[in-house]
């Protein structure tokens, strides 16, 4: 019991060194660096997804269990909100690392559009710049 309680533990730092690695490994035809910042080139949606999401939600949008939890993405009930999904993306959530210096807020309306469009999810209400937490 103590053995699995110390790694889930270790989950959120793992999940973490993991996002950094990627994040920040040289080369990155995904990333470029503006005024200091890292922040993904990617415009559209899908390629913002399969750049920032899908390494933990799969490309199916499945996510997996593991190493980590990765929740699906599939069917979602709770992307239903886009200001909830736009704060997730943004802030994070447990082991999810927030996004606000990787996106730009038009990347983030874009991803989240995205993931609230595909994968068996069909909520089409609008994303704005107002669902976006400052």
């Amino acid at each position: 019991m103590q053995i699995r309680n110390f790694k889930l533990k270790l989950l959120p730092l793992l999940s973490a060194s993991l996002f950094a690695t990627a994040l920040f490994a040289d080369g990155d035809p995904q990333l470029s660096t503006t005024a200091g910042s890292r922040l993904f080139d990617a415009t559209a949606g899908e390629e913002l997804y399969k750049a920032s999401c899908q390494a933990c939600h799969m490309p199916d949008g499945k996510g997996d269990n593991g190493a980590g939890f990765y929740p699906s993405l599939v069917n979602n009930v709770r992307l239903m909100s886009a200001k909830t999904t736009t704060e997730i993306v943004t802030n994070g959530l447990r082991g999810m690392p927030p996004f606000r210096e990787y996106l730009t807020d038009e990347q983030i309306i874009e991803v989240v559009k995205y993931i609230r469009t595909n994968f068996g999810n069909n909520f089409k209400s609008p994303v704005t710049v107002a669902d976006i937490p400052k």
